[in-house]
């Protein structure tokens, strides 16, 4: 684990460079970010909003999407791509949703997850940014990067996070996670990340073995 000095700084260096980190899907509600967090699994963020954009005009409740036919909503999400599991899945949170919280997004992780097509990375996707709630959002770029700087050791999404919530503190478990997300596409890319440039090369350990 990361020495309590390092994390700090590392943390530091994040709020600098990440300001005004945040999700970059677009959503003016807990359900929209729901949704859109959702079609994001093998898309781009760019490519959700545009296809949110109408989405949100004809789907607004939980109900809608309920009651809505399984063949219209698969072509309304065509775009993003796996369109029938997505469909599936946003069909039955909304049926769920309906069933079991009338109609309104669970503000808990553990209910959050019992939700279809709803795992840990979405909810707490949902619950950092719709609700304000500390929650630690672990995807591809979090996790990479928290190997590479050396916070974690482990491939499995579950156990980065929970390194990850060891070791931050509660209030910058959110932002980290954005910031994270920012800068795995700008700067610490798979392939072939920008140490020469990165602002967290002295505190990483991947950098300085190169």
């Amino acid at each position: 684990m990361k020495k309590k000095d390092d994390i700090k700084k590392i943390l530091a260096i994040l709020d600098r460079t990440y300001p005004q980190a945040k999700t970059s899907l677009h959503f003016q509600n807990p359900l929209e970010l729901l949704v859109a967090t959702i079609l994001s699994a093998q898309c781009t963020d760019e490519r959700v909003n545009q296809v949110t954009a109408e989405l949100f005009k004809k789907y607004r409740r939980a109900e809608d999407y309920a009651q809505a036919p399984l063949t219209a909503l698969e072509e309304d999400v065509r775009s993003t791509g796996f369109f029938r599991n997505k469909a599936k899945s946003i069909k039955g949170l909304g049926q769920a949703l309906v069933e079991r919280h009338q109609g309104r997004v669970p503000e808990t992780l553990e209910e959050l997850v019992k939700l279809p097509g709803v795992g840990r990375k979405t909810a707490n996707v949902v619950l950092g940014a719709a609700f304000g709630q500390p929650a630690v959002v672990v995807d591809t770029h979090v996790g990479r990067i928290s190997r590479r700087l050396g916070l974690t050791a482990h491939e499995d999404p579950v156990k980065v996070e929970f390194d990850l919530m060891d070791q931050l503190p509660q209030d910058k478990w959110t932002n980290f996670g954005f910031q994270m997300i920012d800068h795995g596409r700008k700067t610490c890319t798979s392939r072939k990340p920008k140490c020469e440039i990165c602002p967290l090369s002295d505190l990483c350990d991947f950098a300085r073995s190169k």
